[in-house]
Formats: structure tokens, sequence, C-alpha cells
């Protein structure tokens, strides 16, 4: 396979936040580490540059088209899977230990721009949004299907979105007499019920469908629980977000190991469970001027890191 150029890399989505998560890995030259979300392969040639000859590194992806990104190098080992199976394919390649995992949950610019992937409404195309073409069901089925009451909470909890019960009432109102299978059909027929800054409304509705289409909140929780079982004494793990309810998630596990708030079994906070996992960030690492500059995108990012005890 011909390695790709870097400027073909950083068409298809620029790294955040490389530097710091790849110091925050502490990478050791002989380990085996893992990139969950290898998308444009940014993160993995970081970590490839700063493993030895016996280092190892094991990338995931549902993504189909991420594999055309793959470095010509014999120490990387490709899985096109979602990483909420990390324990498991790993397993299957007889790892039982890593230093370190790395996630970078945001879609990648390539997904962005490709307007048959549905992900966003700047584009015209199909409502799609899957990340792993595999998978059946789609932002189209979403909101062609659902109650109201789903359509609400959906709207909610996971965009935000400050009229969610408006919203999903006049989406269930127009199904009826329109198709909503397209971007352009779905936006206008909505038109009457954007609230505020267009761009930023929609951007929150399509936030919401993406993440339920591709259950990202259930995956992250899946690699997170998995994520001490599969580290070795001493090893990280860095995950950078890209919204609070990502950024709540890994920075309750990282520090009680639960993802909520308050922990109901424990109301007076004296749990004797012994935590996996030691938080090294204290607070979220964010972009600096130089990087936000050359990545608008960078400026929602925050990584955080802990270390398995």
């Amino acid at each position: 396979m011909t390695a790709p150029n870097d400027k073909d890399q950083q068409a298809y989505h620029l790294p955040v936040l490389l530097q710091e998560s790849l110091d925050g890995l502490a990478i050791r030259p002989e380990g085996r580490y893992v990139d969950c979300t290898f998308g444009g392969g940014g993160h993995s040639r970081g970590i490839l540059e700063r493993l030895g000859p016996k280092g190892r590194l094991y990338a995931f992806d549902q993504d189909s088209d991420a594999r055309r990104n793959l470095p010509d190098d014999p120490r990387i080992t490709f899985l096109p899977h979602n990483f909420r199976h990390l324990a498991r394919f790993l397993r299957l390649h007889e790892v039982t230990a890593v230093d370190g995992i790395l996630a970078d949950l945001g879609v990648s610019s390539h997904q962005f721009d490709e307007a048959e992937r549905g992900f966003s409404y700047r584009f015209e195309g199909d409502l799609n949004m899957r990340m792993d073409q595999r998978q059946t069901l789609t932002a189209f089925e979403i909101v062609n299907t659902w109650s109201e009451q789903r359509l609400h909470k959906l709207f909610e909890q996971y965009g935000e979105v400050t009229n969610a019960k408006t919203l999903a009432r006049t989406i269930v109102a127009i199904r009826g007499t329109m198709s909503l299978r397209t971007i352009g059909n779905f936006k206008a027929g909505l038109n009457s019920v954007v609230k505020g800054n267009p761009n930023k409304y929609f951007a929150q509705v399509f936030q919401a469908l993406r993440i339920e289409v591709n259950d990202e909140l259930g995956a992250l929780k899946e690699m997170l629980q998995q994520a001490p079982g599969v580290l070795s004494t001493g090893g990280r793990i860095a995950i950078i977000t890209f919204h609070s309810l990502e950024d709540r998630l890994v920075k309750n596990f990282f520090k009680k190991g639960t993802f909520e708030d308050e922990d109901p079994s424990d109301p007076l906070g004296k749990s004797t469970a012994l935590p996996l996992l030691k938080a090294i960030t204290k607070k979220p690492v964010i972009a600096g001027e130089t990087e936000l500059r050359q990545n608008p995108r960078s400026r929602s990012a925050k990584l955080r890191v802990a270390e398995r005890i």
C-alpha cells in the first residue's frame, strides 16, 4: 500500500491537540498502543514516530474510508471495527495489555465534507450520518419514524436545542406531507422553528442525530469501562472530546470510575471501591492560539489524560 502524504491526510482530517495528546501518553519506544479513532491517521503517525522497531500500534476505525490512510508500516495493525469492541479485538490479536490508549472523538473533516455521508447541514445529500456504512439505522429513519416524545428528548439531551419540543412536534407534523430524506428538504421544512443563528441551530440538531445514529455515548462508555482491563499498570489513556456530554462522561470516569455526577449508591461520597485510574490532567487541555488559527475546529476540543494504577 502506498503511504498517504501529509497533504492528503490534512485534507482528510487535521489531528487536534497532537503534541499534547502524545506527550500525555508518555510513549515508550517498545510499548504497545491503541488509536481508537484512526481517521486520517494523524495521531497514529505521531505515535509511530515515537515508537522504536519493536513498538506496536493497533488502530481502530469503523469507517471503511479510513483504511486508505494507512501508512506502509509493519508496526501498525488496522482493526476495521468500532472501538466499543476494544478488548475483544485486542484479545483476537493475542494482545493482553497495552501501554496507552488514544481516542479523538471528533468527526473527521472528511466525513463532514463528503456530502453523501449526510453529516453536515452545509451540503445537500441524504440524511444519513452513519460512520459505519454496514449499520442500518440512519438519521432519516429517526426523523421519519420516531415519536414526538422520543424526538423531543433526543434534541433536548444530545443537541441542547432550546425549542426541542417545538422542533419535535414540527417534524412529526410535516413528515406526513413532505419527504425529509434529504438535508435540503429537512432544513426547508424546519425554517419556521429555527431560533437564533441558523448555522448554530442546525449544528445542534445534526449533532443530536449523529450521536444517536452512531450510539456515540454508548460506545464511549463501553470503551472506557474496558480500558482499565487492557491497560498495563502505569499505562495511560488520552481522550479528546468535542462537547460537554462526552467530556462529562470522561471526567467522571477518570475521577470516580462511574459516569454519573453523583453516585446514587453512595450518597455520602464514601465509596470503598478502589479507583483503577488516576487523572493526570486536573483540568482539560485545550488548543493554543497557534492551533486555533490553523484549525478552527479545534476550538471545542478538550483533552483529558489518566493513568492505570
